[in-house]
This record gives structure tokens, sequence and C-alpha cells, in this order.
């Protein structure tokens, strides 16, 4: 019973980041050509125009579909190539405090070892249910377990 309650603090716990590891049957250069070009980009993630990846840059995008209803900000914050991605995730229309989401790579035998972790969720708690931890959680595993597992395992 103890564990019960410890796992559902913890899982609870706004302080705590969001990280979502995934493997996928494809090399490092595939993936991080993947995240990083936003031609490929809009193939399983957002249509992001103004990403470059290039520290210091500032990208907006919306949530797929006309309804524009969230407007994202982020701001490239580290990049070292196949490896790592970090920048800002923000919604500036609703706050002015931003979250970090990092992406990591790590080739392995069967393909690279994707791992997420978004951290400072707990800037967007006074925000609504649409800025949950669950959302968020559940939000990240269905775009690298689903969207970024499949495109890039079935891109010639």
């Amino acid at each position: 019973m103890l564990l019960k309650i410890v796992v559902h603090s913890n899982f609870n716990n706004m302080d705590t980041p969001i990280i979502v590891q995934y493997k996928i049957n494809a090399p490092v250069e595939k993936i991080w050509k993947a995240l990083t070009d936003k031609n490929e980009m809009k193939s399983w993630y957002f249509n992001i125009e103004d990403f470059e990846p290039i520290v210091g840059k500032i990208f907006n995008f919306y949530e797929p579909g006309d309804e524009s209803k969230y407007h994202h900000q982020g701001e490239i914050l580290e990049i070292i190539p196949n490896q790592k991605l970090k920048h800002s995730w923000a919604y500036p229309d609703f706050s002015a405090l931003k979250t970090t989401v990092i992406w990591e790579l790590q080739p392995d035998d069967q393909g690279t070892l994707v791992k997420l972790t978004h951290e400072g969720i707990e800037n967007f708690k006074d925000l609504g249910d649409g800025f949950s931890r669950v959302n968020f959680t559940a939000g990240w595993n269905a775009i690298i377990g689903q969207s970024l597992k499949e495109y890039v395992e079935n891109k010639p």
C-alpha cells in the first residue's frame, strides 16, 4: 500500500521532470534529421516554419489543425549534433513562464534510445487541465512512441 501511495504521489509531483524514453529502430543520424529539419518535422511533429537548429533561435508554432488555440514558443538553448537538442517551451499567450525540453539520442546495437526530459512543468500548473502533467506525459508518449518511431522506422 505504501509503495502505491509513493508512486502515485511521485506521478503527481509537478516538480519532477517528465521523462519519456523509447528505443527506435533507426540510426541516430536519421532521428537527428527528423528532430532538426523543419521539412521532416511537419511529417511527424509540428509544422514549425521558423525552426532553425541554431542556439539562440526562437521558433513559434501552433497545434495541428486550423484552430490555432495554443501558440507555442521555444528558444534553442543547446545543440550537440546527433546527441542533444535542448530548447525552452512556452505558451506566451497564457503565461510568461517557460519550461525546458531536452531531446537526447544514444545509439545502441538495435538502433537509438530516444530520451525526452520536460522540466519545469510546475510553471504551467495554474493554466488548466490542458497544461497538466498527465496531458504532457500522454502527448510526449504519443509523439515519440508513435509519431517519431513510425516516421523514422518506415522512412526509406
